[in-house]
């Protein structure tokens, strides 16, 4: 059988990486030498290669992260804000979403809370885990929206597919008695289920607060609190000080985060 024959087969076969690989061993004098095994291997290792990386490319998709550069390698936890290293070593194993719990990250504006809820949640999509990314006033917005359209089991079910759920800034928008029982709803959905992730400029303490009713309240943070690993970040905004050192034509300030 010729050559072009068989890449057809692979092409329709949707064996696409394995195409490409056969392409460029037809192409090398090198590989020409090599069994039959090992060019069989060489392929089959390129078609995994280039399925693993269509799989991560869609769970980044599906994410909607607004940072999708950020990583745990970038995050710098030298710097003085309450970040504990071994800390954030170990949640980076992503055991805590295996295990269904839950993580709250909390912080004065600009310290990196969205940064390093990004970061976990990138590391997550590394790692086949399915993420989804929703500040909480678009997460209010697609709630409304599944109201009048009468949708909103479809939404609560779309949501809860995700292994992981990252809600960032929390408490920065008012919730109203509805939203706040479609949020106990989709809390007691991943209840010991699968792992959420809440950014928040609030101290935990003033979150029953924020909530107002106190029953729904109670029944919120029991779903959301008690489960869950905690990091507090404290400091002045980064952000201010990269615009400042910019500003003083300071270019050697550094990238991590």
């Amino acid at each position: 059988m010729l050559s072009q024959p068989i890449n057809e087969i692979l092409q329709s076969l949707g064996l696409r990486g394995m195409a490409r690989a056969f392409e460029r061993q037809q192409a090398s004098v090198d590989t020409l030498d090599l069994s039959f095994d090992d060019r069989l291997s060489m392929l089959l290792d390129q078609e995994q290669l280039d399925r693993a990386n269509y799989r991560y490319a869609q769970r980044l998709r599906w994410a909607k992260l607004p940072q999708q550069q950020a990583c745990i390698e970038d995050i710098d936890a030298r710097a003085p804000r309450g970040l504990d290293k071994r800390q954030l070593t170990e949640l980076s194993t992503l055991q805590w979403i295996d295990q269904k719990l839950n993580l709250l990250i909390v912080g004065p504006t600009g310290v990196g809370k969205s940064y390093l809820a990004c970061a976990l949640a990138h590391q997550a999509c590394k790692h086949e885990i399915s993420v989804r990314y929703l500040r909480l006033p678009r997460l209010i917005d697609e709630l409304i929206k599944a109201g009048e359209l009468r949708k909103k089991s479809q939404l609560f079910k779309h949501l809860s597919k995700a292994a992981l759920l990252v809600i960032d800034d929390f408490g920065l928008t008012p919730m109203h008695g509805a939203q706040q029982r479609d949020l106990l709803e989709l809390l007691d959905d991943r209840y010991d289920r699968a792992a959420t992730l809440i950014t928040s400029q609030l101290p935990i303490e003033r979150w029953h607060a924020y909530l107002g009713d106190p029953t729904l309240a109670d029944a919120i943070l029991d779903r959301l609190v008690h489960n869950a690993h905690r990091i507090t970040l404290k400091g002045d905004s980064m952000r201010a000080r990269r615009s400042n050192g910019l500003a003083k034509g300071d270019q050697n300030t550094s990238k991590k985060h």
